[in-house]
């Protein structure tokens, strides 16, 4: 049994990436990194998941498409 995809927040994608806040906001404009989902009312943060496939292969990833399996 597989563990539960975590929400991490922006500080940890910082970190995680090497990328800064502005640079990840254009590339989620830009379809190059994953976007965030809305965690409440005011709350944001992304699937750890995409986050680390973003990580292994930056230039091959894209965003998912619904009903895509979560790995």
């Amino acid at each position: 049994m597989s563990e539960p995809d975590r929400i991490i927040r922006l500080k940890t994608v910082l970190a995680r990436t090497g990328l800064s806040r502005s640079t990840i906001y254009r590339k989620i404009a830009e379809g190059t990194f994953p976007a965030q989902i809305q965690i409440s009312v005011n709350g944001a943060g992304w699937r750890e998941s995409d986050v680390n496939m973003w990580v292994e292969n930056p230039a091959y990833w894209r965003p998912r498409r619904e009903g895509d399996k979560i790995r």
